[in-house]
């Protein structure tokens, strides 16, 4: 499945609309259901506007009803070439993914298939502000 939702993100970093950096990604969540839901970056001249790939596919999911992910690989560089570089999700997007996952959620940096790392969100968002926080 790791293989699989890698090439979803490079493939989904085909459709980044980047005019402004160059600089596409692509991410691809994986639901607890099983299924791929993809997302790239959309950058807009207003930047406060723009909205990255992973903020994109879990709105998406989201608004397709799902609520619960288990994993999520991204993949970023200079639109047109492979990435050169491993693209961690910026803080935002952390929190947003917290706000959906469980514990073991995993996030997968990815250069390829075969060059790739990976972490549980917990450790890129150490003592996260979670639901729990404001009950």
């Amino acid at each position: 499945m790791r293989e699989e939702l890698i090439r979803a993100a490079l493939s989904a970093r085909e459709n980044a609309y980047v005019p402004y950096s160059g600089y596409a990604v692509g991410a691809a969540l994986l639901t607890e259901d099983g299924e791929i839901v993809a997302g790239c970056n959309v950058e807009n001249a207003s930047f406060g506007a723009t909205n990255c790939a992973e903020r994109t596919a879990v709105f998406k999911a989201v608004s397709q009803g799902k609520r619960r992910f288990r994993a999520i690989a991204i993949a970023g560089g200079e639109k047109g070439k492979e990435p050169v570089d491993y693209a961690y999700p910026c803080g935002i997007c952390r929190q947003v993914m917290n706000e959906f996952v469980a514990e073991d959620f995993q996030v997968i940096v990815a250069r390829s298939t075969a060059d790739y790392q990976e972490y549980c969100l917990d450790k890129l968002l150490p003592h996260g502000f979670g639901g729990e926080s404001i009950r």
